[in-house]
Parts: structure tokens; sequence; C-alpha cells
């Protein structure tokens, strides 16, 4: 049926009358202008693709009704506008894309219906590892390796890119995925089939919150719900509360970003936030650059947020001029922003809409710090960092603790790099890395690392050369202005050469340390340090010989790596001596602000952007060279080890099957609080003693083919046997940390893979037992596609991270929650138990359900399956199930 609003549409200009808004202001109600700017994005979505049917005029009415219908968990539909993908989790969606045609045609169904109807970007940059550093032709060699191990998937994706409408793919070399959607992909107002309205999107990585920034509403979905949003479904999801957070004040000269970020992440943290969207205002956002906004909504799931919105105003409009956008388009976006009441003025406090909250925070209180030693969240000011590691160094094995005895905290190991004899001890740095689009795409940062090298090369300082050192921008702008400003031969001085375009060490793409480096570590059981300007560094994430990993600035990257170790107090302590026998403090190199902002406006122009984007599609030759085949059914490979099609389909009849109770289920692993999506399916290297090697060794592939879990996420049975296979996973069975479990019927401890297999074998469901933010850390699909794979029907947790939540319920495993004031301790649950979960006929959003032990214990638990679109993804047995259905019917 037509739309019910049709009668708000006008013309944005009476000269383009065939260009036409929805124009919110003529619904004529009051209740619009107190809705907070994000809730505003959501009703024009609504407005716009009411069809009473998928959006129906009740969800439009509890949107605009939001001050009340927020406290009432009631579920709204939303289409965003586009969706973006990185490769890692692009692939597998491809790949399940392609199967999913396959799927329809046996059902008798059109494949090509099977296409994406919402644009979709995808961005090639999680595949680059850092191989080589510290030498001028590392970026060319690790592009180099990129392709030779990532050619089959890259003609995979190549092949997407023609065979499926609506897709756009950006090359390898290009950048960061979120930071070309800031720099390039970003429309902030779309125009198109004759309308205009608001940029937003859902994206398969959890940091494309970046966007929030530049007011583009958008976050991380799980790779399975954005596959749904491709084919058109609106995404359902509960009204969120708006916490409102107050910026005040002008930051400290020396703080930078990288500090307010680290210091909102542990405050909103404190507060609780998960499942609610921040919304930034007052006086001091004015001061903030779009960079600087787009770190802080960068780190959104850091805090636990769905979205961390920043609404459009003249800094926005300044920043679109600045990356080289049309003109015309400017204008477009800004006269529309206005007439539809959604563009801001952050020093009109008259502005202000309602808020569930408002928090606040002075800029000026914010000071120099770092996160870590092991959570984005646990924030260290620099001048505590020496104190509070040697602390953690005694501490009980924990968030901020290594459980390392007192006598031992002083041990050294010698060793010999390259013919020169160093030494190593606890808290010494051994990986420096400039990486991640949180930092990479702020110049004010980038060009104060650049400046403090330079000085600290005059001074004459240097880099212990065993340190991996390392510099990946986020976009060819950044080494563009790096060069221009002449600082980048300082930066390779010091060994931070750019060594490729991509995710690299933020996502554990280290590469291997030196040899004797990693054997001095392990000889000793050293606590050694990574250092590096992302925004994780969850144990075992960045790399397995760094036990220690602080998210830091990238000026602190630099400082960090000339002192060589994180025991060090830069107040009182130098960084280094020259030559001279002087003494160097860091306060004689930190640039200030006006050096920075001075440089930055000299060279960070619009030509830049212009000049790197408009060739991005096509400057590869690699890439253009690639031979991609042209079918529309994609022909699968039985010998490929990288692409394969998944049996998630394999049994899939139009008819639907009544949900089932599990009966007399195992207990596959009993895990603590903050299990993150790096313990359940780890994306970096792949260990030569795991399920996964001994696979890949069975079909003649040396351990330099193995590649990463990343890159291998197109390929299931890599993946399910990657499942759980991070070597510190903390499982409650066993008294150490290892990929591994004990099968209970025969007492063994097998690895997770092999022990799963063996239940699988004697027919016997598995659920998992977990604590508090099941889930968290990156959103991978893999994360619940894996555990399914194994056997596994439920998880029992405390709680969960929205976004893992999403993808238990997208694979049709039940994401099931202890009552509150109740855990595993409480009811007496070893995991020893055999447990039968009873899934009644009648099933409810949110409702309990009851599990019964074999020792006769009864209990209830929350079934989280929170609206009733996610109870009909359960009856189909997923999301994608329902889809194909639909499709085929």
């Amino acid at each position: 049926m037509s739309n019910p609003f049709e009668w708000i549409v006008e013309p944005l200009d009476a000269n383009q009358p065939a260009k036409k808004f929805f124009n919110l202001n003529k619904l004529g109600d009051a209740r619009y202008g107190r809705l907070p700017f994000s809730i505003r994005v959501l009703l024009e979505a609504a407005v716009r693709n009411c069809d009473e049917f998928l959006v129906k005029k009740e969800d439009v009415e509890n949107i605009l009704n939001w001050n009340v219908m927020q406290n009432k968990n009631v579920e709204v539909p939303f289409n965003p506008a586009r969706v973006i993908l990185q490769d890692l989790t692009g692939v597998p969606a491809v790949v399940d894309f392609a199967a999913m045609r396959d799927a329809v045609k046996k059902l008798g169904g059109d494949p090509e219906k099977i296409n994406p109807i919402c644009p979709a970007d995808l961005v090639i940059d999680h595949s680059i590892q850092v191989d080589f550093n510290r030498r001028s032709d590392s970026l060319q060699k690790n592009q180099e390796l990129e392709f030779e191990r990532n050619t089959e998937r890259f003609e995979f994706l190549k092949w997407g890119s023609q065979a499926f409408h609506n897709m756009k793919i950006i090359p390898p070399g290009s950048g960061i995925v979120h930071q070309v959607n800031l720099e390039y992909l970003a429309r902030v107002v779309f125009d198109q089939n004759g309308y205009y309205y608001p940029d937003s999107l859902v994206g398969t990585d959890s940091h494309t919150t970046m966007i929030d920034g530049l007011g583009v509403l958008g976050w991380g979905v799980g790779g399975i719900e954005a596959e749904a949003v491709m084919l058109g479904q609106p995404i359902s999801m509960v009204l969120p509360k708006v916490i409102g957070y107050k910026l005040m004040g002008n930051p400290h000269p020396l703080v930078t970003s990288t500090d307010i970020v680290l210091t909102v992440t542990k405050h909103l943290r404190q507060v609780g936030v998960v499942g609610k969207f921040v919304e930034f205002f007052g006086p001091g956002v004015a001061q903030l650059s779009i960079a600087d906004r787009a770190t802080i909504a960068n780190m959104c799931p850091e805090y636990g947020a769905t979205a961390a919105f920043f609404p459009v105003d003249d800094v926005s409009i300044g920043y679109l001029i600045q990356t080289g956008r049309d003109e015309e388009k400017i204008k477009h976006i800004k006269n529309y922003l206005v007439a539809v009441g959604m563009f801001r003025d952050f020093s009109n406090s008259s502005q202000d809409p309602d808020f569930t909250q408002v928090v606040e925070l002075d800029l000026h209180t914010v000071v120099p710090c770092c996160s870590g030693p092991k959570r984005p969240q646990d924030k260290v000011a620099v001048s505590e960092m020496k104190k509070d590691f040697e602390s953690c160094l005694g501490a009980k094995q924990g968030f901020k603790g290594f459980n390392i005895a007192p006598e031992r905290h002083n041990d050294r190991v010698k060793f010999v790099h390259n013919g020169s004899d160093f030494e190593l001890t606890h808290g010494s740095v051994v990986i420096a890395a400039i990486t991640s689009c949180t930092n990479t795409s702020n110049p004010s940062v980038m060009l104060g690392a650049g400046l403090l090298a330079k000085k600290a090369v005059d001074a004459g300082l240097t880099v212990k050369p065993y340190i991996k050192t390392s510099l990946s921008p986020g976009s060819g702008v950044v080494t563009y202005y790096l060069r221009e400003s002449g600082v980048m031969p300082y930066l390779a001085q010091l060994g931070f050469d750019v060594v490729g375009y991509g995710c690299m060490t933020c996502i554990g793409n280290s590469g291997p340390l030196p040899e004797p480096v990693a054997e001095a570590i392990t000889q000793k059981d050293l606590v050694a340090v990574g250092v590096l300007s992302g925004n994780r560094n969850f144990e075992g994430r960045i790399h397995p010989n760094t036990r220690a990993n602080y998210l830091a600035s990238p000026p602190l990257v630099i400082a960090y790596a000339i002192a060589g170790t994180i025991r060090i107090d830069f107040e009182k302590e130098p960084l280094g001596v020259n030559a001279k026998g002087k003494e160097i403090f860091l306060r004689d190199l930190w640039p200030t602000r006006d050096e920075i902002q001075a440089v930055e406006r000299q060279y960070v122009i619009p030509g830049m952007f212009k000049e790197v984007y408009q060739k991005i599609e096509t400057v590869n030759e690699s890439w253009n060279a690639l031979d991609a085949p042209s079918d529309k059914l994609y022909t699968w490979n039985p010998k490929s080890t990288y692409i394969k099609s998944p049996p998630f389909f394999e049994n899939l009849t139009l008819e639907l099957q009544p949900p089932k109770s599990i009966v007399d289920a195992y207990v596959l692993l009993n895990l603590g609080d903050s299990v993150t999506t790096d313990h359940i399916s780890p994306a970096g290297n792949i260990a030569r003693n795991s399920p996964a090697a001994r696979y890949l060794t069975g079909r003649s592939l040396t351990p330099r083919e193995f590649n990463s879990y990343g890159s291998r996420r197109g390929n299931d049975a890599v993946m399910v046997r990657g499942t759980f296979a991070n070597i510190r996973l903390s499982n409650k069975f066993l008294n150490k940390q290892a990929p591994q479990t004990i099968h209970f019927p025969s007492g063994e401890t097998l690895d997770v893979f092999d022990a799963a297999e063996r239940y699988k074998q004697a027919g016997q469901p598995l659920i998992v037992l977990t604590g508090k933010e099941y889930g968290s850390g990156s959103s991978r699909d893999w994360a619940a596609k894996g555990p399914f794979l194994l056997g596994i029907k439920a998880i029992l947790a405390e709680s969960y991270e929205r976004i893992h939540r999403s993808n238990l319920v997208g694979m049709g495993v039940i994401p099931l929650q202890y009552l509150p004031g109740e855990d595993a301790e409480s009811l007496g649950l070893t995991g020893r138990e055999r447990y039968t979960i009873v899934i009644p006929e009648e099933l409810a959003p949110r409702m309990n359900v009851q599990i019964k032990l074999d020792t006769g214990k009864t209990f209830q638990a929350l079934m989280r399956y929170d609206t009733d679109v996610e109870l009909t993804y359960f009856r189909n047995g997923g999301i994608l199930n329902y889809m194909i259905r639909k499709m085929a019917s």
C-alpha cells in the first residue's frame, strides 16, 4: 500500500520540484522538537518507509512518543540507508549470499532474488600483516605477501562485486574501512530516487560507530543481521534510551583526542550505557574537530553503547569542504538538515533536546593517559603508568594482574639481536604500533607524532632495533600530509616506516616478533608489552607474546618506543640520553597544540583528498589484474582452503519444524566474565598444534601458508576448528589457560573442537556456561556460527554484549540469561551436570524457561529473544533460513 505520510512530502528547493523530502515539521507535533537528534533519524526512516507491513503507523507513533516509550521496552523497525563491510566479515557475508542463491534454487525459487537491495560498500582492510617493518620497502613487501596469501579470497570478492548488484568493493591498499567511510563513502544526506534523506548505516564491524562523529547515525551489527538488511529487511530494535553527554570547557594544550576518548570510555563504563545511544551536546563539542569527534565515536563499543552521536553542525560542513566533497552536494546537505530540523548549533542551549539522563565532562579535567593492560576501559594516567604496571605484576591473575611472584619482578633475560647484546625484563616494550582507524584518521595526533619524532631525532634519540615498530595509516591521505609536512623521514628514522594500509596490529595482524625476542620472553615467561594507538587490547589479541598491551596516542607510542619500557615516570625520568650524555625528557619534545594546528592548516587540504580518492577503486594494479568468474551462481572449488560452501542450509525445507527442548545437554565449557569474541573466534595466527592447523596440514599446506583465522572465515571447516582456540581461554574445568576442555563421558582433556566432535558423534547436545559481558569485543559472526557448528544449542550467561547476542539469535543458538541476583555460583552449578532446557510451544519475548539438571535441581532462566521478530528467526532456525524461505516462496 502507499505511504500514509505522503502528505508531508515537499520539494526542498522550489526550483527543483523533482527533489523532495519528508518534512517532519509538517507533522505539527511539538514532541518532534524535543526528540534527541539521533532519534529523529530513526523517526525519519520510519516515516519514509512506512508501508503498514514492515513499518507501521504505530511504529512511527512509538518513536515520536520516545519520551514515554523509551521506558516500555517497545520494539521499533529501522531501515538504514546503507551497509558497510570489511573483508574479514565481508567474505563470510558474500559466502552466505552465494550459498543462499544455491539454497533458493534448490527450493525452486529464483536465485537472483538473493541480491543486495540496500547499498553495500565493502573495504578490504583486514588482510595485511606486519611481516616486514623498519625498511623502506616494507609497504611493498607486505602488500605482495597480502596478495600471495589472499588471492583466492580477493578473486571471490571480485566475483561478488560483479555477480551482485548494489555492492561496491574498495580494493586492498586503500585504507581502513572506517576512515575511508569518514573521508569518502559517507553521504551525510542521501539524494536518491528523487528524495533527500539522512545517511545512516549498519556495519559488520563494531567500530562502525566512528561515522557518528560526522553526524551519520551508524553502529555495528552481526554479519548475519547485516545480510538481512542488505536483503531489504529492517532491523528490529528496542527503542533506545539516550544518554546526553554534555561536554564543557577546553582541553589542556598537552591533551590529545586519544586522552579524551580513553577518559570518556572509563566514565561511560561507570555510568552504564549498554544498549543505549549516547548523544553529545554542550559548548565543549564545538571545540572538537570532526577527527576528534570521530575518535570519541569510534570507541563507542568499548564504553558499551549502541551509538555515540554528534549531530551535524557547521564544523561538520567544514569537514566536508576540507575533504573535497562536491560543493553543490554540501549546499543541499545543509539546506536539507536545516529544513528537517536536524542541524545543530552546540552553543545554542535552546536546541538541547530531552535526554533519558545527562552526564557531564569538563574537558579541562582530562589528563594524558593510556588504557590497559588488558582492557580498553582500564584507564591509567601517564603519570601513574609505572606504578600501575608494577602493581599489576604481582596482583592475582585478572584484568589488572599477572600473578608474578615478587622475587621475579626484576627478572632479566639477555639475548643477541643482529649481532648486538640486549636485555629484556618485565615491562619491556617489544611492539610499538601507530595503527587503527581510532587515531590514524586524526591529523592532530598523527602530525603530533611526526613532530615529536622530528624533535627526538634532532635530540639524538633512537629506538632499540629489536622493538617491532610500525606505522599503518588509515588512508593514503595520511601518508600524503605526513610526507608533505616533512615529518615522514623522522618517523622512518625511529623505525616507523609505513608498513601497509589496514588495521594490522590493532586486530592482531602484528606479524612475528624477531625469534631471539620471542625466545627471551618465553624463557622466563616475561610480561612483555605492546603499545598501540588502537581501540582493543584484550589478552591474546595483539600478539601471543605480549601479555600486557596499552592503548595510547600516537605521540605516546613513539615515546614508549624510545624509552623501551613501560616502567618509566616521564616526569622524573629521562626518555633517553643522547650521544653527548645529555638527558632528554618527554616534556622537551612534546609539540604544543599551536604547533600542530599550524602544520595541519598548511598541509591537510582538500586537494589531497580529491587526488587520493578519485582513483581509489582503480589504483591497485594487482587487484585490477585478478581474474574473477562471471557466473551468477558461484562455482565452488572443492580443493579450496579459503572459500567453501557452508553447511548451514543443507537440510533446509520450506516447511517449518516446531522448536524442540534441549535434552540432557553436556556443558562444553565453563567460562567466567568478559569472554570476548577474540576468545570465542580468534582472528590472529593459527597455532601449529591446533585442530585448524591439523586440518590445513592434511591438505598439504605448510605453516607458512596457514595465514590467519580472520583470512579463512570463508571456510567453515577451518573456522569451526578455530572456535574457542584462543590460547588465553580460561575454562573453569581446567587449572590453566588453554583452548581445551574435559570430555566428561571419557574424562579426557581434549582440544575444544575434538571434544565437541566426540559429543556430536554420540548425538549429545551441548551448552556453555559463562559470566557477565559474554561476547564483548569485535562483532564477529563466526563467534556465533562456530559454536552453532560445534553443536552448542544454548549459552547460559549473566549478561551479553549487544551485537553478539543478536548474532546468536541470527544463528539459532539460544541466548539464556540467569535471573537477577542469580549466577552459577549462587545456584551451585559446577558444569559437570547434564541440562534439559524446556522450550514450550507458546513463546513470548523475554520469557522465562525451566532448566532441569540430572541432579534433580531445577531453576529458571530468561530466554533473550527480545522481540517478536527474533522469535520468528528462532522458529526458522535463524535469520538466514528465514530469508531463504521468504525468497523461495
